[in-house]
């Protein structure tokens, strides 16, 4: 599939923000990485580099691939001169939503006219956000998964006004980002993968509830049986215990459905604060 993208500018200089870009650049497009925040964008740029130093002393990348991108990538606290002639914008700022609209509502003002605007939120839908600019057809989503650099599937996701045009060209840099096309037709609240993960660790949660299994042997379960990578536990403790909290929280104030909320269990480790590796414990303990 064809697009005319050129240069693509990412917003938010976080770990998702700044891999994305990396992505971005190590597929060969010019890219700009913007954060109100000289200091976070001076961390992603020496996290980023090391990264990609290691990647090549393992020889998972070549030296000139690395070189390619690291001059192809620009990091600026400027957003209105970093988006004044971009083609492609991903923003993955806080989610927040009243955030990302002053975002976009300032996007839209700066960028050219053809730009397409997407958010990686999977949180947020787009919906909620396009008609923050005078483009609501140029908005979707294109969700990463964590970390970017290495996770292959990034999730599509068109509102209902979205054009097909926009969608035919963010599957074309997906694409070209050398990533899986995960394309949903329509949007719903956690899209296709989240929702398949919600289900499976609401499902241990329940398990681990009643009683009918400690939370080290539903994960032995799914790592033995079914040959995930990590269990459901092991994996909320990665992510973050508050962030699988917050997901459910934020599709429960979407939704107004009461089976959206978190399961007891999880609501009761969230108030813990124990989250997880992020805090040095969560379900399992991770201090030493």
């Amino acid at each position: 599939m064809k697009h005319n993208i050129n240069n693509i500018t990412v917003i938010g200089a976080g770990a998702m923000g700044s891999q994305i870009a990396m992505v971005a650049a190590l597929a060969g497009f010019s890219t700009t990485v913007v954060d109100i925040e000289q200091v976070s964008l001076d961390r992603a740029k020496e996290q980023l580099w090391s990264r990609v130093d290691r990647d090549v002393e393992k020889g998972r990348r070549t030296a000139e691939a690395v070189q390619q991108a690291k001059e192809l990538l620009q990091f600026s606290t400027d957003q209105d001169a970093a988006v004044a002639n971009t083609d492609f914008v991903i923003e993955a700022a806080v989610e927040n939503l009243a955030i990302k609209r002053d975002i976009f509502a300032q996007l839209d003002k700066t960028a050219p006219a053809q730009a397409i605007l997407t958010t990686n939120s999977s949180n947020i839908m787009s919906s909620q956000i396009a008609d923050a600019t005078n483009r609501p057809d140029k908005v979707c989503n294109m969700h990463f998964f964590n970390p970017a650099l290495v996770m292959q599937g990034v999730e599509v996701v068109p509102h209902e006004g979205t054009s097909q045009e926009t969608r035919d060209i963010t599957i074309a840099v997906t694409d070209a980002f050398g990533k899986d096309v995960i394309e949903l037709k329509q949007e719903i609240p956690g899209f296709v993968a989240n929702r398949l993960l919600g289900a499976l660790r609401l499902e241990a949660l329940k398990l681990y509830d009643a009683g009918v299994a400690d939370f080290q042997d539903i994960d032995r379960a799914a790592k033995g049986a079914l040959r995930h990578p990590m269990g459901p536990f092991e994996l909320m403790d990665l992510v973050g215990i508050d962030v699988a909290y917050l997901v459910r929280m934020a599709e429960y104030e979407q939704t107004g459905d009461e089976a959206s909320k978190p399961h007891p269990v999880l609501a009761a480790k969230y108030a813990t604060g124990d989250y997880g590796r992020k805090t040095g414990k969560g379900w399992y303990d991770y201090s030493e």
